[in-house]
């Protein structure tokens, strides 16, 4: 069965990806799994240091440094299963009866790559231990698990509250498309009343806008349409603001990185000025 992949580290959004992966898991009905990546890049496997012209043929501090970088290793390893305990501590607490642990040594994009078949959804903080404490920011690692795995994606802040309001930025896209189906099939939004908003006039935007109401309306959802003007992400998170949105649903990275580089990312824009929790559809 597909599972709920919750991703914790030291970052003060640990806690918080741990909550709203037991709210996904509770609606979904599904396994929880709490992983910790301990990065190769900043805790290799061994050091190699012979080759270090400063420490010349120093023996002895060769050893002692490889053994302080084992000892280094050993810490953070029982530094991540205390963290994991914890977040399986408070998964109990919040109903959850077996979540599942797991640490892996590597980096955590290739790790969560070759996690995607066992995905349902992926839980992750907007910023990792690495960019604790810096505001208004993505961490590198979160963009590039974004780009790169193909499951849906709830990127979380700092606060929890339970969604009881979503909204979907919608633009008519083949993602966005299927985004609407995804919604209206997934137990995960069931009885929660959804904005459908869209940035742009043009007719053929509205044509998309009234098959996606009556797609969402179909399966139960009470629905409210909105065609915003103006940029796309203040236009959408003001929008959210005004409305008491708890949660937005969203396509990823729809253009090229080439075209990025000109026009910027609506999806990095969005993730970056986020007080609520996005969930990210590829």
């Amino acid at each position: 069965m597909s599972e709920v992949i919750a991703c914790i580290d030291g970052s003060p959004a640990a806690a918080r990806v741990c909550d709203y992966a037991v709210w996904a898991v509770q609606r979904l009905n599904a396994p929880l799994t709490l992983l910790h990546v301990l990065d190769h890049s900043r805790y290799p496997v061994e050091s190699d240091l012979s080759g270090n012209l400063l420490l010349g043929g120093r023996e002895s501090l060769l050893t002692e440094l490889s053994e302080l970088d084992a000892k280094r290793n050993k810490l953070a390893l029982e530094q991540g299963k205390l963290m994991l305990d914890g977040a399986a501590s408070r998964a109990i607490e919040k109903g959850v009866a077996e979540p599942k642990q797991r640490q892996r040594h590597g980096g955590l994009v290739e790790t969560l790559a070759g996690m995607q078949e066992q995905t349902r959804i992926l839980v992750i903080g907007k910023l990792g231990e690495e960019h604790a404490g810096e505001a208004a920011q993505v961490g590198d690692h979160v963009e590039q698990v974004i780009r790169t795995m193909h499951k849906p994606i709830l990127v979380v802040p700092s606060d929890f509250a339970e969604p009881g309001k979503i909204m979907l930025a919608f633009d008519g896209s083949p993602t966005c498309r299927e985004g609407v189906k995804l919604l209206a099939a997934s137990p995960l939004f069931l009885g929660l009343p959804c904005h459908l908003v869209a940035v742009g006039k043009d007719k053929q935007l509205s044509e998309d806008l009234d098959w996606a109401r009556d797609t969402l309306e179909k399966s139960g959802h009470e629905v409210e349409v909105a065609q915003l003007e103006g940029d796309v992400e203040p236009a959408l998170h003001q929008y959210q603001q005004d409305n008491g949105i708890d949660m937005v649903v969203m396509g990823a990275y729809g253009h090229s990185r080439i075209r990025e580089f000109f026009v910027g990312s609506t999806t990095s824009k969005m993730i970056k000025n986020a007080t609520v929790p996005h969930l990210l559809l590829r």
